[in-house]
């Protein structure tokens, strides 16, 4: 019963968000339009490529003047692959510029 109930999962999971790729990044339009100088790729977890789970995951990052990610916060997107970005985006880097709100788009697919 509790495999036949993790294969439920797991085929859900894969019918909602896609079959696993490569994490590929993209910052949404915003009102700033501050430019991002060093761009980290999200490590893609392991779980996740065994799932076949693929997605967007949408977050806010919370930038300081100096261009430092300070905070991460999910808007949107799998548990699994929000780790994954929040992790990757708080080492980016933007052009220096007044403390903002970035939105970011980082879509994992094949």
């Amino acid at each position: 019963m509790r495999k036949q109930s993790v294969l439920i999962i797991a085929l859900l999971f894969s019918c909602c968000f896609g079959a696993v790729g490569i994490a590929q990044g993209q910052q949404a339009s915003n009102e700033s339009g501050r430019k991002v100088l060093r761009r980290v790729e999200p490590r893609y977890p392991e779980i996740a490529k065994r799932m076949n789970l693929g997605g967007v995951v949408k977050v806010i990052a919370v930038v300081a003047a100096d261009g430092k990610v300070r905070k991460v916060e999910p808007v949107g997107g799998s548990p699994l692959l929000v780790d994954a970005a929040q992790a990757a985006i708080s080492q980016w880097k933007y052009a220096p510029g007044p403390e903002s709100r970035e939105p970011v788009e980082l879509h994992f697919t094949p």
